[in-house]
C-alpha cells in the first residue's frame, strides 16, 4: 500500500512539474498511456494523479480527453489579488524572521538572475525560485502551503510577463527593492514593494494579452 501511495505521489509531482516548467501548456491534451511511457510509471498511479489534478482544476475535461486548464481574464485578476495579499504578508514576515543567510541568498539570486534578462524562459524559472525562497523566509508553514497552491495555478498561464521587452530588468530591480526592505527589517516597506512588483507584473501581462507590448522569444 505504501508503495502504491508513493508511486501516486511521484506521478502527481512529475506531471505537475511538467506543467509548471511549460512542457505542457494550457490546452495541451494529457494522455494516460503516453504519460506512463514518458515518466516510466505504471498507468494506475498516472490515472490517479490525473484525477487529482482534475479535482484541483489544473486539468479540465473536454469530451473524453483531459487537457491542461487555462485562466480567463476574471480568474487571472482574482489570482493576482490573492497572490498579492499572501505574498505581501510573506514579505512582511520575512522582514521580521529571515536570517542573515537567507537575506544573502535572496540578494545573490537577484545578482545571478541579471544574466538571464534576455531569456524569458530561464528568467521565469529563476523568478519562481526567488519567490519560493522569499516564501520560505517568512517562516510560516501555513502561509507557505497556501502560496504553493497559488503558484501552482500560475503555471496555467500561457505566457510569462517577463517575456515583455524590458520587463526582466525592471522585475529584478523590484526584487532588489523587496530584499533590501527585508534586510532593513522594514516589514511594511517589504509588503508594499512586493505588492507593487506584482501590480506591475499583472499590468504587463494584460498589455501582452492586448498586444500592446513586444515580447522576447521564449
Amino acid at each position: 500500500m505504501a508503495g502504491s501511495k508513493e508511486a501516486q505521489k511521484d506521478a502527481y509531482d512529475l506531471i505537475l512539474d511538467a506543467i509548471d516548467t511549460g512542457q505542457y501548456g494550457p490546452g495541451d491534451r494529457l494522455v494516460e498511456s503516453e504519460l506512463a511511457v514518458r515518466f516510466g510509471v505504471s498507468r494506475t498511479p498516472i490515472r490517479e494523479a490525473l484525477q487529482r489534478l482534475e479535482t484541483q482544476s489544473m486539468l479540465t475535461r473536454t469530451g473524453r480527453s483531459l487537457i491542461v486548464a487555462s485562466l480567463d481574464h476574471n480568474q487571472l485578476a482574482e489570482l493576482y489579488v490573492v497572490r498579492a495579499e499572501l505574498e505581501g504578508l510573506a514579505a512582511f514576515l520575512a522582514a521580521q524572521h529571515a536570517s542573515p543567510e537567507e537575506v544573502r541568498v535572496l540578494f545573490d539570486m537577484v545578482d545571478s538572475d541579471i544574466a538571464l534578462v534576455d531569456d524569458p524562459g530561464k528568467l521565469s524559472r529563476a523568478n519562481r525560485r526567488f519567490h519560493k525562497q522569499l516564501h520560505l523566509a517568512s517562516h510560516n508553514r501555513y502561509l507557505i502551503a497556501q502560496l504553493d497552491l497559488v503558484h501552482r495555478s500560475m503555471a496555467l498561464l500561457a505566457t510569462t510577463s517577463l517575456a515583455a521587452d524590458g520587463r526582466g530588468a525592471m522585475a529584478l530591480e523590484e526584487h532588489r527593492a523587496i530584499v533590501q526592505a527585508i534586510a532593513d527589517g522594514d516589514g511594511p516597506a517589504a509588503a508594499v514593494a512586493l505588492k507593487q512588483h506584482l501590480s506591475f507584473a499583472f499590468e504587463t501581462r494584460l498589455k501582452i494579452d492586448a498586444g500592446e507590448v513586444e515580447t522576447l522569444d521564449p
